[in-house]
């Protein structure tokens, strides 16, 4: 079937909200691995091949603070101001455990149907 900009969005436009919808599972994920600084939640998603600025970034972790899935301490750095320290609250754990079910069960279907 030959493209038609009338019926088919554009891939870009695609791959962006799927990333967006993915983007709070994978901070999330990288966080339940114990205090970590903002500047290194982009470095390992950086290494997964997920590239987010920090103007992506940070309102995420403030809106998950504020749902009250992270907590922060402040933490002396010797390289400068103190900085802030994420992770995950016992509310954060559930949230994450739940975002993980239904990515699995997700994936499985959409696996399932590329199959076919």
């Amino acid at each position: 079937m030959p493209y038609n900009p009338t019926i088919m969005k554009d891939t870009g436009e695609q791959n962006s909200q799927l990333r967006k919808g993915l983007l709070e599972l994978a901070v999330l994920l990288v966080i339940s691995r114990g205090p970590v600084y903002a500047s290194d939640i982009l470095k390992k998603l950086k290494i997964n091949h997920l590239l987010v600025v920090e103007g992506t970034l940070y309102p995420l972790l403030s809106r998950l603070k504020n749902e009250g899935n992270l907590d922060y301490q402040w933490q002396e750095s010797k390289n400068g101001p103190p900085r802030k320290y994420y992770q995950l609250t016992p509310s954060g754990q559930i949230n994450l455990k739940n975002i993980q079910e239904t990515w699995i069960n997700l994936n499985k279907s959409i696996n399932s149907l590329i199959k076919k």
